[in-house]
C-alpha cells in the first residue's frame, strides 16, 4: 500500500494533441449542417499544405496536475494511458514535471487518447478526438485506495470512470480529501437525485455558463437564478467561468466577480479552462481560501497558457509575478444574487 500522502491528487483524461495549422482551411457557413453555424472545411482528394505542425500533451488530468505541480505542490495523476509510443512520451513528460505517475494505468485494449487541433486562428478551431485508454478505465484500475491527499481534482470524466464518480467522491469523503470538481456534461447527465447526493459533498464546483446552465436548467443569461440554484445544490464554493466576460464565484454569503486582464494574448484555447481551475485551486489552498486571490492567480495562469500553443504551456511558475485583475465583491442575500448557505 502507498502511504505517501500528496497535495493534489488528479483525476481525469490525458492524450497525445497535434496542432495543425493552414491557411487552406476554409470557414464554411451553414446553421443547418453545422450545429455552431459554421464548419472547417476542405476539398476532398486534394493534398492541403500545412503551415505548422505541434505536439503537445493534454487531457484535463494532466493539463492540472501540470500547474499543481509547477506552484511547487506534491502532485499525482490518476488516469491511463495505452501500452505505445505516445503512452510512454506522455509518462516521461509527466515524470520531467515531477508529476507522480504511480496511479496511471496501461491499457492493452485501446490506444493512448488523441486529438488532432485544426486552427485556422487561435479561436477558430475544430477537434477531432480519438477517446481512447481513458474511456476503457475504470476505478478498479486505478489502485483508489491507495491514494492519500489533502485536495483530489476530478477533471471531466467520461466512459466508464465517469460511472465511478459518486464511489470516488465518496472514498475521499471517506478519507477527509477535499474535493474540487469540473465536470463533463456527462457527469452533469446522471440523474437529479445522484447529483444531488454526489455535488452535496464537494468543497468546490467548477463550471462554465454552457455547464452551469446545463446543470440548473436555467438560460445562462439568468445567472442570478443559476447561482441560487447551483447554491441549493452545492454546499460548496461555485465557480462560473465566462470565457473573455471573465468569472464568477459564489461561496454562498458573497458573490465575486473579475475581467480577464484585458492585453491577453489568446493564441490558442486548448486547456484555458484547466489553467483557470487548477489556478483558481493552486491559489485558494496557498492563501488558506482566499477566494480574490485564487480568482487572480486563476485569471493569470489562465492568460499565460492562452498566450502560447498548448494545454500545459505558458502557465505560470512558483512565485512568478503577474498582473492582478479587479475583483468586485457583493454581498448575497435572498433577493439579490445566491442564498446564505
Amino acid at each position: 500500500m502507498f502511504e505517501e500522502k500528496f497535495d493534489v491528487v488528479t483525476f481525469g483524461s490525458v492524450s497525445q494533441d497535434i496542432y495543425l495549422k493552414s491557411d487552406d482551411f476554409r470557414i464554411l457557413e451553414d446553421k443547418k449542417t453545422f450545429t455552431t453555424g459554421e464548419g472547417i472545411c476542405l476539398p476532398a482528394g486534394s493534398k492541403i499544405e500545412v503551415e505548422d505542425i505541434v505536439f503537445a500533451s493534454g487531457g484535463g488530468g494532466t493539463n492540472t496536475a501540470a500547474t499543481f505541480a509547477k506552484q511547487g505542490f506534491k502532485t499525482a495523476f490518476c488516469g491511463a494511458i495505452g501500452n505505445d509510443i505516445a503512452g510512454e512520451e506522455i509518462l516521461k513528460e509527466l515524470r520531467f514535471l515531477k508529476i507522480d505517475t504511480r496511479f496511471v494505468a496501461k491499457i492493452k485494449e485501446k490506444k493512448t487518447n488523441h486529438s488532432v487541433i485544426l486552427s485556422i486562428t487561435g479561436e477558430d478551431r475544430t477537434i477531432l478526438v480519438y477517446r481512447g485508454a481513458s474511456d476503457v478505465i475504470s476505478v478498479k484500475d486505478l489502485a483508489l485506495n491507495n491514494i492519500r491527499a489533502k485536495w483530489i481534482y476530478i477533471a471531466p470524466l467520461s466512459g466508464l470512470l465517469c460511472d465511478s464518480f459518486a464511489e470516488i467522491v465518496d472514498y475521499a469523503k471517506k478519507m477527509n480529501i477535499k474535493i474540487a470538481v469540473n465536470p463533463s456534461k456527462k457527469q452533469l447527465s446522471l440523474p437529479e437525485a445522484q447529483i444531488k447526493e454526489i455535488f452535496g459533498k464537494i468543497d468546490i464546483l467548477l463550471l462554465n455558463q454552457e455547464e452551469a446552465s446545463y446543470l440548473t436548467k436555467i438560460p445562462y443569461e439568468q445567472e442570478n437564478d443559476i447561482f441560487k440554484k447551483i447554491d441549493e445544490i452545492c454546499p460548496g464554493i461555485a465557480v462560473m467561468t465566462k470565457g473573455g466576460e471573465g468569472v464568477v464565484v459564489s461561496d454562498g454569503k458573497f458573490l465575486y466577480s473579475a475581467l480577464p486582464y484585458p492585453e491577453r494574448k489568446i493564441i490558442d484555447t486548448t486547456g484555458a479552462g484547466d489553467s483557470f481551475g487548477a489556478g483558481f485551486l493552486a491559489e485558494y489552498i496557498r492563501t488558506n481560501g482566499d477566494i480574490e486571490k485564487a480568482i487572480q492567480f486563476g485569471l493569470a495562469n489562465s492568460a499565460g497558457n492562452l498566450s502560447v500553443i498548448g494545454a500545459k504551456t505558458g502557465l505560470l511558475d512558483k512565485n512568478a509575478k503577474y498582473e492582478r485583475v479587479q475583483v468586485i465583491k457583493q454581498l448575497c442575500t435572498e433577493n439579490n444574487l445566491c442564498i446564505t448557505k
